[in-house]
């Protein structure tokens, strides 16, 4: 496992000095004058930062099945706050998990702090941003585990044209205190605007832990915004492997605040 945990930061240098370098080329980093983009209801979140000057909440509830245990969470919200040009600062709140009709643990996970820059954009109209961030041990231990527990992220997005587009995401897990385990997830989704304020999406989820079995799910959902600031969505997933969720039900709404710091 030494080899992953070196070969996890080793990654992260190498990101963060590709942003450097790629930093004065981002001119297309979102603005108070576009529409909301949110990092929810699909797995894959979004491959552009929040505006400079920006707050952002975005928050949902979900109804999972896995075993014989039904499962509800929520809020699952995350705040996300543009402090400069291409580069926003980002929490995960604690979630809390409550089991009912059946066996399972409840509890809360863990806050995450993260740091988020857009390295925007690629040619061929690729969007790319890189993250970097920690769960930091607050939660309910038999739900999240021990110690903190960063992770890397590359959320990107390809526009196909005719309203179609394609998107993924590549994340590496590490959780030092527990044998220097790493999982890695990916995730790829089509998807396709619906009018001006509306999507719809169809996406595959692969969670790949270095010490147990892998799970495998296919998400689908949609959002709309009705109005420039707000979001409404929905996600339906079901499980594709015997160690996935059987299935998960998804609701969420999301808003930002412009102008935090003056004109």
């Amino acid at each position: 496992m030494k080899n992953a945990h070196a070969g996890f930061w080793i990654i992260v240098v190498l990101a963060f000095a590709c942003l450097s370098a790629s930093a004065a080329a981002a001119d297309d980093c979102p603005t108070s004058k576009d529409e909301i983009a949110t990092d929810r209801p699909d797995v894959t979140n979004s491959s552009l930062v929040v505006p400079a000057g920006s707050l952002q909440g975005e928050n949902g509830v979900n109804l999972s099945g896995r075993d014989s245990a039904s499962l509800l969470d929520a809020t699952n919200t995350r705040l996300r706050l543009g402090v400069a040009h291409c580069l926003e600062v980002l929490v995960d709140v604690p979630t809390y998990f409550a089991v009912f009709g059946g066996d399972g643990h409840s509890g809360w996970n863990d806050v995450a702090p993260a740091i988020k820059w857009q390295i925007s954009p690629v040619p061929g109209k690729i969007d790319l941003s890189a993250v970097l961030g920690a769960g930091l041990p607050t939660g309910t231990r038999s739900i999240v585990g021990s110690g903190v527990q960063p992770y890397l992220q590359f959320p990107w997005s390809w526009k196909l044209g005719h309203d179609w587009g394609l998107a993924g995401m590549l994340t590496d897990f590490f959780t030092p205190a527990n044998a220097d385990r790493l999982t890695t997830e990916t995730t790829l989704s089509l998807e396709r605007e619906i009018g001006e304020h509306a999507d719809l999406f169809v996406e595959y989820v692969g969670d790949y832990p270095d010490h147990s079995a892998s799970q495998f799910m296919l998400n689908s959902g949609g959002e709309w915004r009705f109005t420039r600031t707000q979001q409404l969505d929905f996600h339906v997933a079901v499980g594709l492997s015997n160690s996935a969720p059987h299935y998960i039900f998804g609701l969420g709404y999301s808003f930002r605040f412009d102008g935090l710091f003056g004109p």
